[in-house]
Order: structure tokens, then C-alpha cells, then sequence
């Protein structure tokens, strides 16, 4: 009995972990933060995706209620930073200041822990927010034909769906510096990657079973599934090639990049 109940404690302490770390929900409840509880945490990313998306689905349906789509777009990214504190933002930026510096990989990697923001940055989160920002406002035009807010869940899933395939079969690329945060996450194998797989699989077919897209739910789940896992894998690989490895700021640029091309999928989806 005691076995079970520390089970169930050890479980419980990771998904609210999972929150702490990814978002600025308020969980006012401590925890002894360790290697084990990281990695045992992102079993739940996908969960901490569901409850995003559709806390922007309220939000977003609320905001077309009282004001017009393009403030309510601007508002509703506004929304979606403050959630996640900015925290893959800053990922973005960091990754893109190292990457596009062209540098060697030890300066790449040393630019990348610097806290000030060059250019490239600055420039790389700017064009990745006004795509967001014109996807959004696409989505917000087409809820007169469609309950397109609906399928945003979807998106939120899939791009941290992905961050734990990344961790999981990616070297960490600062292994022998000591490592970063992102280097707590390291043992995460292919049982866990299963497992969350299952619950990104779940929560998206919740997801699906409740907006316009549901008699075509299986193929929609597969379609966002597929092209997080294509799409990111070329992406990780890229950056892997330059880093030999990922790091924790590739981890959110990872996000970021896969939360702009799966709305993409939204419109596309719409589209046909």
C-alpha cells in the first residue's frame, strides 16, 4: 500500500512539475526539484499542452465577443506569451543569436548562454510572433464558417509532443561543460517517449472528438502528429549538425517553430 501511494505521490509531483516549469499557471505547491522529477515530468508535457490550448480557446472565444479579430488576435498572443512566461521565446532567441552567428560550435554555444540578445535574436522571435500573430487572426476571420479556435489544442500538443522526442533521441550538446537545465533532462529513453506518446495521442483525440473536425478525427490527429515529428526532426537535426547536440534553448526554439507550422495545418485543414 505504501509502494502504491508513493508511486501515485512521485507521479503527481511530476505533473505539477511539468506546469512549474512550462507555464506561469499558479500551482503554489513545493517540490524537491531533482534529475528524476525532470524526467519524469515530461511524461505530462502533452497534458500541460491540452490545458494551454484550451485556455486560448476560451480566451480567444471571449476576446471575438467583445472586440474585433485583429485586436483579438494581438490579445490573444499576448495571452499565450503570459502563459508560458515567454520561457520557448527566449529558447528562440538565444538559439537563433548562436546559429545564425555562423561562429564554431564552442561560440555558438557560449553565445547561446550569454543573457543579452544580439540581432539575430531579436530578429528571429519578431518574424516567428507577426507569423503567429497573421495565423491567428487568419483563424479568428474563419470562425464564421468554422469552430477553427477549436483545433488549437492540437498545436500546443504536438510542439511539446515533440521537445521530449528531441530530448529523448538527441545527444545534449553541453554534456561536457557541466550542462545547463536542459541537461537535467538527460536519461530520458524510449519508454518514456511511449508513454507520452500516448498521452499527446489522448489528449488530441479529446480534442478532436469535440470540434468540427471529429468525423475526420484519426486522420486530423494523425496529420499534426506526422508533420511535428517530420517537421522537427529536420529542424533538430539542423541545429544538432551545428551544436553537436541540442540544448535547452533548441528545446523551446523547437516549440516555437512547431507551434507556427501546425497552426499553418490548421488553415490548411480549414482550407480543404
Amino acid at each position: 500500500m505504501r509502494a502504491a501511494v508513493a508511486v501515485i505521490q512521485a507521479w503527481g509531483a511530476a505533473l505539477i512539475a511539468a506546469f512549474q516549469f512550462l507555464t506561469r499557471l499558479p500551482m503554489p505547491i513545493a517540490l524537491h526539484y531533482d534529475d528524476a522529477l525532470f524526467r519524469r515530468s515530461v511524461v505530462f508535457y502533452p497534458v500541460v499542452g491540452l490545458v494551454l490550448g484550451w485556455l486560448l480557446v476560451g480566451a480567444g472565444k471571449l476576446l471575438m465577443l467583445v472586440v474585433p479579430a485583429l485586436p483579438a488576435a494581438s490579445l490573444l498572443l499576448s495571452v499565450w506569451i503570459a502563459l508560458t512566461g515567454a520561457l520557448h521565446l527566449d529558447g528562440l532567441m538565444d538559439t537563433a543569436d548562436g546559429i545564425l552567428s555562423h561562429r564554431s560550435r564552442e561560440r555558438m554555444l557560449e553565445i547561446m548562454k550569454d543573457s543579452r540578445v544580439g540581432a539575430m535574436g531579436v530578429i528571429a522571435c519578431v518574424v516567428v510572433l507577426l507569423l503567429k500573430w497573421s495565423l491567428l487572426l487568419e483563424l479568428m476571420t474563419k470562425l464564421l464558417d468554422a469552430d477553427a479556435l477549436l483545433l488549437l489544442p492540437l498545436v500546443t500538443i504536438w510542439s511539446r509532443w515533440f521537445m521530449v522526442a528531441a530530448i529523448s533521441r538527441w545527444p545534449y550538446a553541453r554534456a561536457e561543460q557541466g550542462g545547463g537545465m536542459g541537461g537535467m533532462f538527460r536519461g530520458v529513453g524510449w519508454k518514456v517517449l511511449l508513454l507520452q506518446t500516448v498521452v499527446a495521442i489522448a489528449a488530441s483525440w479529446l480534442t478532436v472528438s469535440v470540434s468540427s473536425a471529429a468525423e475526420y478525427g484519426l486522420a486530423t490527429v494523425t496529420i499534426f502528429g506526422m508533420v511535428a515529428l517530420v517537421a522537427g526532426w529536420l529542424i533538430a537535426r539542423y541545429i544538432s549538425g551545428k551544436l553537436g547536440g541540442l540544448t535547452g534553448d533548441t528545446y523551446g526554439a523547437l516549440n516555437e517553430l512547431l507551434e507556427t507550422l501546425l497552426l499553418l495545418v490548421i488553415l490548411w485543414l480549414l482550407s480543404r
